[in-house]
């Protein structure tokens, strides 16, 4: 488990919270690795009828810890992949509460969560393109499902950051509280669905997503684009002027 991420339960309700305010919630890969953990133990825990992600500090996240991205990876699946996977196909509600600015997968995640509220000063931005990658967590599949394809175009390649306003009126998320409300919100919505009959929810979810076959082969194609994308020049220069604090150049 990773130090940056807390696991709580309360009542029925397991609360994963992402706490590496230092680092602007930048996630890491044993970030990813403690988070799909926490997720896929919570979908095995029969008495646990609702999962909600949320984090401390300032940002909800500001996306990929670039330095730990450029390391090297070992053999076997990605943590970034196991935690794709698991919120993916996690069976219990599963919600987010964006209490800040969230960054790059900190909005594609929010397209595999069943319910997503937020702050008034939260805020969403994907800037893939702008960083040398390519979307990901299967959004360039999902957001335009979401929101259309005029917004997802706008957002996925331009790196426009909406308000929280905006993302409520496109339909990324479904509630804004304010910002000292929001936890007390969460949890509050987190107990209600625990109490629902839990195979009515379970059913109702596979319902709900059962038009999202290709969702599998979208993110396999994403995730060989991204490896790409990471190994290229463009990204390597991204990374290095967003470090040198300074515009990128690409040829």
């Amino acid at each position: 488990m990773s130090e940056f991420i807390s696991v709580e339960r309360h009542d029925r309700v397991c609360v994963v919270k992402i706490d590496r305010p230092a680092a602007k919630n930048a996630l890491t890969q044993d970030m990813y690795g403690a988070m799909a953990d926490a997720l896929f133990e919570a979908d095995k825990n029969k008495d646990i009828r609702a999962v909600l992600l949320t984090s401390d500090g300032e940002l909800f996240t500001a996306g990929n810890d670039l330095r730990d991205f450029q390391s090297e990876r070992g053999e076997g699946e990605a943590p970034v992949g196991r935690f794709l996977r698991a919120i993916r196909d996690v069976n219990v509600p599963f919600i987010i509460a964006v209490n800040g600015p969230s960054i790059g997968v900190g909005l594609t995640m929010l397209l595999h969560a069943d319910l997503v509220i937020a702050g008034e000063r939260a805020t969403f931005k994907a800037p893939f393109a702008q960083i040398g990658v390519v979307p990901e967590a299967g959004s360039s599949l999902l957001l335009p499902q979401a929101v259309g394809m005029a917004w997802a175009n706008d957002i996925l390649l331009t790196g426009r950051a909406l308000t929280a306003q905006e993302a409520l009126s496109v339909g990324l998320i479904s509630r804004v509280y304010p910002d000292g409300d929001l936890a007390a919100e969460a949890m509050k919505l987190a107990m209600q669905v625990s109490q629902m009959p839990p195979n009515a929810m379970l059913e109702s979810k596979k319902l709900i997503r059962a038009g999202r076959d290709a969702i599998m082969a979208q993110m396999e194609k994403e995730m060989v684009a991204f490896g790409n994308q990471l190994r290229s020049a463009e990204f390597k220069e991204a990374a290095t002027a967003f470090f040198e604090k300074r515009a990128p150049v690409f040829d």
